[in-house]
């Protein structure tokens, strides 16, 4: 957003947030209570966006206030009535498109990208991406001050460590094939009808001795034990796709409701099997799904993708020990990105369908991070170009895809807030420019878009997976 121009959206953030608190105060206590927060979080961005041109958090909260906003409309509807809890919704929905118009105006153009749409869909597509940013931002633990000069001590260590070992010339070498899965313990459970099993098994991966971080990684005891979500048809073998979820994901009902299993299990006959990624879902260390995952201790970033590789990799020679007659992978960004590196060390994969993915973790938090905690990193020495180096030895695009071209598709949003689209175009260059599906929404939106879907079915359907 220029910094010469103040966005007349802002007035409209402002004036809802206004519009809302003054409803509490004219209707009592309980609705002012409940009109506090999406009052004062679209009040005070519209404020601060006019004043403090230049800085998206800002917006981010205006966003997390809309969608407060509407979320609260039906407990208001018992103080204040519902013509009056109504109106508020549909304020705060005015608010959400407003905020989203606001980012949209701020999507920076990228080569290779289309244009992103400016209608009032996408807006509100961008505005559900800017709360959900504001909530993963929140939610991040901040580094103390020892912290920083710790982290930069343990990434410039395994720097020295990567190239001596020759990770950084070769990355495959730092991932070593797993052993066989063997007896992964089964529970089963069901999803709205969709009976599946939940396997569990000890992962077995450790970091290497020598590598900064290993003990505090191996000290998350949940961690250690991988699960998955599986359904599997009874009878003749047959074909399967893995499904990778994305960041603070990892639930069954997330992960099945995300990639719509009932249609690929039921009506298109697949196995699928939804590997739980580390530090989500019943592996989470923290408050949160993914706590850990995406933050300022590099290290631990690392360590969570190559133990992804290493998880995922024992599930698929599981499922190649069922006779599987083909395998595909599909994942969604963050399962995206773990797809893509997978299709880059897994041999014998019948296609790979990597969604709205990121590719590079240092620039998303750089993007994303507090700047404040990146400046205080940088003060205490922590050198992007070293974050750089160590997270080559988990970037896609440190490796060849090891399946032809045709069975490998991407699609990516042009509005995209939470992975940049330069991140998906990268993806796509370095693939050698499969099919690909841009669509005109943001992050959150894929569903809502049918060519997206199109593109995913067509994939698997051509790798022969269905008929």
């Amino acid at each position: 957003m220029s910094s010469a121009r103040r966005p007349r959206e802002a007035f409209v953030l402002a004036a809802v947030g206004i519009a809302w608190l003054a409803a509490g105060v004219a209707t009592g206590a309980a609705s002012f209570l409940l009109a506090l927060l999406p009052g004062s979080l679209m009040l005070t961005a519209g404020v601060a966006t006019l004043v403090l041109r230049g800085d998206p958090r800002l917006r981010h909260l205006g966003a997390l206030g809309a969608v407060a906003g509407l979320l609260l409309g039906l407990p208001l509807v018992v103080s204040m009535g519902a013509v009056g809890a109504l109106g508020l919704a549909a304020l705060a929905a005015l608010a959400l498109v407003a905020e989203g118009r606001i980012g949209i105006a701020t999507v920076e153009s990228f080569a290779g990208v289309p244009v992103p749409e400016t209608g009032v869909r996408t807006a509100a597509e961008v505005g559900a991406d800017d709360a959900i940013l504001a909530l993963m931002v929140q939610s991040l633990p901040a580094p103390r001050a020892d912290d920083h000069t710790r982290i930069a001590r343990e990434v410039e260590d395994a720097r020295g460590l990567f190239a001596a070992e020759g990770w950084l010339a070769d990355p495959a070498k730092y991932h070593p094939a797993p052993p066989a899965l063997e007896a992964p313990e089964s529970v089963t459970a069901s999803f709205r009808g969709l009976a599946y099993r939940q396997l569990r098994y000890e992962s077995g991966y450790e970091p290497y001795v020598e590598e900064p971080g290993r003990e505090r990684w191996l000290a998350q005891t949940a961690n250690r034990t991988a699960h998955a979500w599986v359904l599997q048809h009874e009878g003749p073998p047959r074909p399967w796709l893995v499904c990778i979820h994305g960041y603070q994901m990892g639930l069954p009902w997330m992960d099945l409701s995300a990639f719509q299993a009932k249609k690929w299990h039921r009506e298109r006959g697949l196995n699928l099997a939804f590997p739980v990624l580390p530090l989500h879902g019943p592996r989470m260390r923290g408050r949160i799904s993914g706590d850990g995952t995406l933050s300022a201790e590099f290290l631990d970033s690392v360590h969570a993708l190559a133990q992804a590789m290493w998880d995922i990799r024992q599930l698929v020679g599981w499922i190649r020990e069922q006779e599987a007659p083909g395998i595909g992978v599909y994942g969604l960004s963050l399962g995206g990105y773990t797809a893509s590196l997978l299709a880059g060390l897994e041999g014998g994969l019948a296609c790979a369908v990597a969604g709205i993915p990121a590719v590079d973790f240092a620039r998303l938090v750089w993007r994303h991070g507090p700047a404040g905690d990146l400046a205080a990193a940088l003060d205490a020495g922590l050198e992007r170009a070293a974050v750089d180096e160590i997270l080559r030895v988990v970037s896609p695009l440190s490796f060849a895809p090891k399946l032809p071209r045709e069975r490998r598709a991407i699609f990516g949003a042009t509005a995209d807030q939470l992975v940049p689209p330069d991140q998906v175009r990268d993806l796509w260059r370095h693939w050698d420019e499969p099919e690909i599906a841009w669509y005109p929404g943001a992050h959150l939106g894929f569903m809502l878009h049918p060519h997206v879907g199109r593109l995913t079915e067509r994939t698997v359907r051509e790798a022969g997976l269905v008929a």
